[in-house]
């Protein structure tokens, strides 16, 4: 069939508005469900692999996220075995100017953070200057440059969850592989300014286990410890906190899951119909081709190479497009659920290009085979 590609590039472009329309359609559809592949890995296939990351624990109320846990229970989880650091730590929330600024803000014990967080790179001055400021915060660098604050500005974030407003003396930027795009701020400062009867409390703790082995048996044995206290508790690996955010989506495996069938069900269609409607146009040239000599199996070729051609060229651009909107996405995300770290892998643009690659020749087989099937005499008499 090499010897046919130049005609089945002419067959696929010499209607060109019609082609642009179904490369477009194409696009579109399958620039949506790598946007939905890349969510998917994001979301369910990215565990912290780092060797901190693998180490970390959360504990929270088993009941609900947003329900709290005394403070009591962080000196009974410190003497858990394999437990080597622990710090209480809540979501803040607020708002930084603009409720369109969204990013993480956890309130935290400082002298803690960075036993649990060994993967935080900051300097010692910048270090020492935040444990020892009560009003302090440090931001992540990318975090900080999205909103060019510095090092020594005054931020203020104004309460939602909590009644209450917070300014804070920035005391140093932070780089992290993940979740950069936060802030840590002293949860002492928090507790301070709320009523008396509200303070010591923690929404989550947050532990780092002597090695990644350790996790599983911890978590039970905190679990354990709780089981018949009044607040009973949940604990698990960092990463599968993280993905039970998700949750409060809904069943997100099945919407993506449904929202891809539609995809291909619609490229089905609009390459079924475009190859149909370039068939009937050329009824009598396939009657002249097989005078010429042509097989009924280099005519159905022909037609399907045609289909490949623009469902290849719809599924590379449906790609690039795709890319372009996981960047957007992971910039925008503010750290939720692992979706700053969503891009566009090589293998998933190798799986959505040969998936349209497919759909668009599975789409064309019924007019492809009928084509290949007409007889001479049919295709000369045919007046369509």
């Amino acid at each position: 069939m090499g010897q046919f590609i130049p005609l089945i590039w002419k067959n696929a472009t010499r209607n060109r508005r019609r082609s642009l329309l179904t490369i477009a359609s194409i696009a579109a559809s399958f620039c949506l469900l790598g946007v939905l592949l890349s969510i998917y890995a994001a979301l369910f296939l990215s565990p912290d692999t780092s060797p901190a990351g693998s180490r970390r624990l959360v504990t929270r109320n088993r009941i609900s996220l947003t329900q709290i846990m005394p403070i009591s229970y962080e000196a009974k989880i410190r003497q858990v075995p394999g437990v080597e650091a622990i710090m209480a730590y809540q979501w803040f929330g607020g708002v930084y100017k603009e409720p369109k600024n969204f990013f993480a803000r956890f309130a935290c014990e400082p002298e803690q953070l960075f036993k649990v967080y060994p993967d935080i790179r900051i300097s010692e001055e910048e270090k020492k200057a935040f444990i020892a400021d009560r009003a302090g915060t440090v931001l992540g660098r990318d975090l900080a440059g999205k909103f060019n604050i510095k090092v020594g500005d005054k931020i203020t974030l104004k309460g939602d969850i909590f009644p209450v407003d917070l300014e804070f003396n920035v005391r140093g930027l932070f780089d992290m592989d993940k979740n950069e795009e936060s802030m840590w701020f002293n949860i002492d400062y928090l507790w301070k300014s709320l009523p008396a009867d509200q303070r010591d409390f923690a929404g989550t703790y947050l532990m780092l286990a002597q090695s990644a082995e350790d996790g599983p048996a911890i978590a039970q044995q905190i679990d354990a410890l709780f089981r018949n206290a009044q607040v009973q508790t949940k604990t698990e690996t960092e990463s599968a906190f993280a993905a039970s955010f998700v949750s409060f989506l809904g069943n997100v495996k099945l919407y993506l899951f449904a929202i891809s069938a539609a995809i291909t069900f619609t490229i089905l269609l609009v390459c079924g119909n475009t190859i149909a409607m370039s068939v009937r146009e050329r009824v009598r040239e396939v009657g002249i081709m097989k005078t010429l000599g042509f097989t009924n199996g280099e005519v159905m070729g022909m037609i399907l190479g045609e289909a490949t051609v623009i469902s290849l060229l719809g599924g590379f651009f449906g790609c690039v497009v795709a890319w372009v909107l996981c960047k957007g996405v992971a910039t925008a995300s503010g750290g939720f659920a692992n979706l700053e770290g969503m891009s566009l892998a090589p293998w998933m643009w190798a799986a959505v290009i040969a998936s349209a690659v497919v759909m668009g020749t599975i789409a064309a087989i019924v007019p492809a085979f009928g084509a290949s099937r007409t007889s001479i005499v049919d295709a000369m008499r045919y007046s369509g």
